[in-house]
């Protein structure tokens, strides 16, 4: 089993990626292959509504996306780090996912996946709601840990110094290895993904 993990920051070594190896960490612990995918140190397009990617599968856009759509048919879990910018998630990763889940459901569904955040103070909670709402709306259980995924920080060192934020992130990983291994279990025993109801598609005017 194999557990992605994006990491939306501007910094490859920064303050998410400290919090991400501590969830990889105790992932690896408990048996489960981690690859952190990096974006955020390049210019990430938004989606242009051009529908090329429901002839192919594939964005248009060359900018890893499409690396990351092979890397997410393989994988089993996911966990989105980001770092929070006007109480928010980067933008890299919210365009970056955006054009990633646009009519891919099928990638995700069942699939548990996670967020994690890092905040010099403020605008965490806000962050997680919006990444999190990727996996609610796609048919992915949302891991939890003991508290908001969430660690305070200027600097990695002092990422590190969050005592209660690294002690967060292991439980977080320890939970995500919990999680695929019922899943898998329950996947030999016979036990697959609810069956899904065809789409009922309505507006407020009709």
């Amino acid at each position: 089993m194999k557990v992605l993990l994006l990491n939306g920051s501007p910094h490859p070594a920064g303050c998410t990626y400290t919090a991400l190896c501590e969830v990889a960490k105790e992932l690896e612990k408990n048996g489960i292959e981690t690859e952190i995918f990096q974006i955020g140190t390049k210019p990430v397009s938004g989606c242009i509504d051009c529908g090329g990617c429901r002839k192919t599968g594939y964005c248009v856009i060359d900018d890893g996306v499409n690396e990351f759509i092979d890397k997410a048919k393989e994988a089993d879990g996911f966990i989105f780090g980001s770092p929070v910018y006007f109480a928010s998630a980067s933008g890299q990763i919210s365009s970056f996912l955006d054009r990633v889940f646009y009519g891919r459901t099928s990638l995700f569904e069942g699939k548990p996946g996670a967020a994690v955040v890092s905040c010099r103070r403020a605008g965490s909670t806000a962050s997680l709601d919006q990444l999190n709402k990727y996996f609610m709306i796609s048919g992915m259980p949302v891991v939890s840990s003991r508290y908001w995924n969430m660690v305070h920080g200027n600097t990695p060192q002092e990422v590190v110094q969050d005592k209660e934020g690294m002690q967060i992130m292991r439980t977080l990983g320890r939970n995500m290895a919990w999680l695929l291994q019922c899943i898998e279990t329950g996947k030999q025993h016979g036990i697959e993904f609810p069956e899904k109801e065809p789409v009922q598609r309505t507006n407020f005017i009709r």
